[in-house]
C-alpha cells in the first residue's frame, strides 16, 4: 500500500470509530451476594438561615448555634464515613435578621445566590426539600432564590441563581396546571466503597432516590400568599402517588425527606407532623424529619408507639431529626448487604444519632462556657459582606424607650415585650376597620400576641430590649417571625375558648402536694401562649383542668357575655388555624393586611418616638390566688431576678442556679 493510501485508510478508520461512538467500557466486576456497604446519610434541618454563630438581636457571638459549626460536624462525619450523602429537610431560607434583610430590606437579584445557599454549597449537599417557612416570603421569591421556574402567579420563568443541589417536593401543586412546583423526586448517584465477602474493596455506584414533603397546613399558615395559586395534598397521599414512579428508576435506596415530625393522632391529609404515618408507606428505606425543633432519636419520643427512640426507628424505618438553628447534625448509619442482586438494609447494624455542636448541659462542667466545636472558617468568609450589611440595617434608629421590654418572665405576667406588639396591632386595625368593615367599627378591638422567645433554644433565647434607643433590631427582637397581620371577628364564647387554649401553657397545680410542682407545660410551646390585651381582664386558675381555667373575664369592667362581639388582632398563622385554636380556621378573618406585623410594629415605634408605660396597654391577666404546700417552680435564664422585680413581679424568688445558664425560680401565688 502506498503511503498516501495508508494515510487515507487510517483516516477512514478513525472516522468510522468516531461515528460508532466511544469504545465500550470493560464490564464492571459484578457484585456478588454477601457483599457489604456502609453509608452515612447526613441531615440538617430547620437552619432558618442561622449561618453564623451570631445573635443579631443581642449583637454578639453565640457559639451554641450556627451552620458554620454544623459544617465542622459535617466535615468530621465525612472523614469518619468514606461513603456519605448530605441532605437538608427544609426551613432553610427564613428565620434570621440576615434572611429578612435579603428577602425584605434589600431583596437579592435573579443572579445573586442567597447567602444560606452559598454556605451550604460549600459543603456540597446532595439534595433537600422545602419546609413551611420557605413559603413565608411568597412564591415569586421562592421561585427565584431556589432557581426553580414555577408556573404559578408571580413565578419566575427564568432560572435564577439557586442552590447547587436538587430540591424535591411532592405535595405542593400549581393551581394553573396541577403539576408539582418542584420535582417530586430525584435520583442522586455517587461512587462508594463496598466490600466483597472475601474482603476485597470495590468502587461501585450507589443510586439514592429522594422524595420530599412539606406540612399541608401551609395553606392555612400562608393563606394570603398561597390561596388560589397552589394546592397541597397529604404527605401519605403524595408518597403513594409518586413512590411508584421513583421505584421504577430502580434506586438502591429511597430516602424520604419530610419537613415534619412524629404524631400518632388519627391521620388526616392536613396532618402537620405526619412522619409516623409516612413510615408506614412501603418502599421508604430511610426517613429524614424536621419542623418540630426537637431531636430524634431522643427522649421526647420514648413512649411513642412503634418508635425506638434510642436507635432511631419509626415503625421499622431508620429515621433522624437533627435539631434546629444549626445546633445539630443528624446521622443515619446505614448498613447494606447484597442479597439476590440488590442492596438490602441490615437493620441490626443500622441506627441513627443526633450529633450536637455543643456538649449537652449534663455533660458540661457546671458553670463552664459551652463546649462547642469550632466554626468552619470558610463559611464566614462566604457571607461576610451580607452579614455586615444586615448588622448595619438592623441598627437603623427608630425611637427610644423608657422601659426594658423582655420575655424573661412573659409566662409569669410580665407583658412589656408583648404590650408594644399589641398596641401597634390595635392601632393599625382601629385605623383600617372603618374603611374595610364600617359595620364592625364599633366593636371592641383587642390584640393577641405571644412571646416567641421563652428559652426553648437555650438560656440566650429570650427577647430583651433594654431601655434607651430603639432600632430596627429592637422591632425584630420584639417580633421574631415575618407574619402578616390579620383580624378576626369572634364572640364572647370564642374569646374564652381562645384564652382557655392559651392557658394550656400551664400545668394543673395541686395545692396539697408538698413537693415542687412545675408551672410550665413543656409540651405546649411558648408561641401558642397568646396573651390578649385591650379593654379586657381575666384570671387564670391553675387548680382547674385545661378548658376550665379562665375566670373573671371582663370587658370594660363588665362580665363578657357569650354572644358579645369582638375584633381580635393576631397574625396570619393564628388566624388561619396555626396552633389548632378553637374557632380559628380562616373563616372568621375580617381583615388580612398585606403588611408584616414586624413592619407595623416598627412604624408604630417610629410614630411614638418615645415609649413609656402610658403608651402600652395595661397587663390584662393574673393568676388566681393560690396557697400551696410546696413551691410552684419554673426554669428561666440565670441572674434575671432584677428584671422580675422591675416589672413588679415581687412574688418571684430564686431557688437555685442550675449551672448551665439557667436558674430555677419559684412563684408565690398565696393571697
Amino acid at each position: 500500500m502506498s503511503p498516501r493510501l495508508a494515510v487515507l485508510a487510517t483516516l477512514a478508520a478513525a472516522l468510522l470509530a468516531a461515528c460508532a461512538g466511544p469504545a465500550p467500557r470493560p464490564a464492571a466486576r459484578p457484585l456478588p451476594d454477601g457483599a457489604h456497604l456502609d453509608v452515612a446519610i447526613l441531615e440538617t434541618t430547620d437552619i432558618h438561615s442561622n449561618i453564623l454563630s451570631y445573635d443579631y438581636y443581642k449583637q454578639k457571638d453565640d457559639s451554641t448555634l450556627g451552620f458554620e459549626r454544623t459544617a465542622t460536624l459535617i466535615r468530621r462525619a465525612r472523614a469518619e464515613f468514606p461513603n456519605s450523602f448530605l441532605f437538608d429537610s427544609g426551613d432553610t431560607i427564613q428565620g434570621s435578621v440576615l434572611a429578612d434583610y435579603q428577602a425584605l430590606a434589600k431583596p437579592v437579584g435573579c443572579g445573586e445566590e442567597l447567602a444560606v445557599y452559598r454556605a451550604m454549597d460549600a459543603l456540597g449537599y446532595d439534595g433537600g426539600t422545602a419546609g413551611n417557612h420557605e413559603f413565608n416570603y411568597g412564591l415569586p421569591f421562592l421561585s427565584q432564590v431556589t432557581g426553580t421556574p414555577m408556573n404559578v402567579d408571580g413565578g419566575h420563568s427564568d432560572r435564577c441563581a439557586g442552590p447547587h443541589y436538587p430540591l424535591v417536593l411532592s405535595n405542593v401543586f400549581s393551581a394553573r396546571d396541577g403539576q408539582p412546583i418542584f420535582k417530586p423526586w430525584r435520583v442522586v448517584e455517587k461512587q462508594v466503597e463496598a466490600y466483597t465477602p472475601d474482603g476485597s474493596k470495590l468502587s461501585v455506584p450507589l443510586r439514592i432516590g429522594i422524595i420530599g414533603f412539606t406540612p399541608p397546613p401551609i395553606m392555612q399558615w400562608d393563606k394570603q400568599r398561597l390561596e388560589g395559586k397552589v394546592s397541597v395534598s397529604g404527605v401519605v397521599e403524595a408518597a403513594q402517588k409518586y413512590l411508584p414512579e421513583l421505584q421504577a428508576q430502580h434506586p438502591d435506596l429511597i430516602v424520604a425527606i419530610v419537613h415534619g415530625g412524629l404524631d400518632t393522632a388519627p391521620y388526616t391529609p392536613e396532618m402537620e407532623n405526619a412522619g409516623w404515618y409516612l413510615a408506614g408507606v412501603p418502599g421508604i428505606d430511610v426517613m429524614l424529619l424536621g419542623h418540630s425543633h426537637t431531636e430524634f432519636p431522643g427522649p421526647h419520643y420514648e413512649n411513642m408507639q412503634a418508635v425506638d427512640a434510642k436507635r432511631g426507628y419509626v415503625r421499622g424505618v431508620p429515621a433522624v431529626m437533627g435539631g434546629f438553628f444549626g445546633k445539630d447534625l443528624g446521622v443515619v448509619r446505614v448498613a447494606l448487604d447484597r442479597q439476590h442482586g440488590r442492596w438490602v438494609v441490615d437493620k441490626v447494624q443500622t441506627h441513627s444519632e443526633v450529633r450536637p455542636i455543643c456538649a449537652k448541659p449534663d455533660t458540661a462542667a457546671k458553670g463552664a462556657k459551652p463546649d462547642c466545636v469550632p466554626p468552619d472558617a470558610q463559611i464566614a468568609a462566604l457571607v461576610a459582606p451580607v452579614h455586615a450589611a444586615a448588622v448595619a440595617y438592623v441598627n437603623t434608629p427608630i425611637g427610644s424607650s423608657a422601659l426594658r421590654m423582655s420575655s424573661y418572665f412573659a409566662d409569669e405576667g410580665n407583658m412589656t415585650a408583648l404590650g408594644a406588639v399589641n398596641a401597634a396591632q390595635m392601632d393599625y386595625v382601629r385605623n383600617e376597620l372603618p374603611r374595610v368593615h364600617p359595620e364592625l367599627a364599633n366593636l371592641p378591638v383587642l390584640a393577641a400576641a405571644s412571646a416567641f422567645r421563652t428559652g426553648f433554644g437555650g438560656p440566650e433565647d429570650y427577647t430583651d430590649v433594654p431601655a434607651g434607643p430603639l432600632t430596627l433590631r429592637s422591632a425584630a427582637d420584639l417580633y421574631f417571625y415575618p407574619n402578616t397581620l390579620s383580624a378576626v371577628k369572634i364572640d364572647g364564647d370564642g374569646l374564652k375558648a381562645w384564652l382557655e387554649k392559651s392557658a394550656e401553657r400551664f400545668n394543673r397545680i395541686d395545692p396539697r402536694k408538698p413537693g415542687e410542682q412545675a408551672l410550665i407545660n413543656t409540651h405546649f410551646v411558648g408561641y401558642n401562649f397568646d396573651q390578649i390585651q385591650g379593654d379586657i381582664a381575666y384570671t387564670i386558675d391553675l387548680t382547674q383542668p385545661a378548658g376550665q381555667r379562665i375566670t373573671a373575664l371582663t370587658s370594660h369592667g363588665k362580665p363578657v357575655a357569650p354572644q358579645q362581639g369582638f375584633v381580635v388582632v393576631t397574625n396570619n398563622y393564628r388566624a388561619n388555624g396555626g396552633g389548632h385554636f378553637p374557632g380559628l380556621d380562616g373563616s372568621s378573618v375580617v381583615l388580612a393586611a398585606p403588611d408584616g406585623t414586624r413592619e407595623i410594629l416598627a412604624d408604630w415605634l417610629r410614630q411614638h418616638e418615645h415609649i413609656g408605660a402610658a403608651e402600652l396597654p395595661p397587663a390584662s391577666w393574673h393568676f388566681a390566688p393560690l396557697k400551696t404546700a410546696g413551691p410552684i417552680v419554673f426554669t428561666g435564664a440565670s441572674d434575671k431576678l432584677d428584671v422580675a422585680r422591675a416589672a413588679g413581679l415581687t412574688h418571684i424568688r430564686l431557688l437555685r442556679d442550675n449551672g448551665d445558664g439557667t436558674s430555677t425560680y419559684a412563684i408565690d401565688l398565696a393571697p
